[in-house]
């Protein structure tokens, strides 16, 4: 039973972790494009380990890479086998700290700024565990008692059966 109670408290630890994670759409409705002001839609947003972003665009008009924020100032794109183009990208934030993307379609992140910068913050501690009214160790299931072993000498069982 007590085997039982602990996969439980481990369920439910996992389900408040994948709960507490956002998916966050940038761009909301207008997805990932030109002339978007990226900045302004990250303002008051808080990014956390295990977040999610999604950029959506239609396939072949822009991509998503991942750079450093010297490139991002720049605007210098990084090999294309680098390049996102699903038009449905989806990046799990990993670790936390200064991230930055950028379109490299032409001359977008430079003259259309679609480029984003986010702070992703760490994971911040679970929820308590939930509490029990007593511990988790004190919970058992009654195992009877053994049946005492009784011990018939081959005589006296040929004589029982006599």
């Amino acid at each position: 039973m007590a085997a039982t109670t602990h996969i439980i408290i481990i369920a439910i630890l996992a389900l408040s972790i994948s709960v507490s994670a956002k998916e966050f759409i940038v761009g909301d409705d207008a997805g990932w494009t030109v002339n978007f002001d990226y900045q302004d839609w990250a303002n008051g947003k808080e990014f956390v380990v295990g977040d999610k972003l999604v950029f959506k665009y239609p396939v072949g008009n822009h991509n998503v890479f991942k750079v450093n924020g010297t490139a991002f100032k720049a605007c210098m794109k990084p090999p294309p086998s680098e390049a996102m183009t699903t038009g449905n990208d989806v990046i799990t934030l990993a670790t936390p700290g200064k991230k930055w993307y950028i379109c490299g379609v032409g001359m977008h992140c430079a003259y259309g700024e679609q480029k984003l910068a986010i702070t992703v913050q760490p994971q911040q501690n679970l929820a308590p565990a939930p509490s029990f009214p007593f511990p988790i160790g004190a919970i058992s299931s009654p195992v009877p008692a053994p049946m005492p072993a009784v011990w018939y000498p081959a005589r006296k069982i040929a004589a029982i059966r006599n």
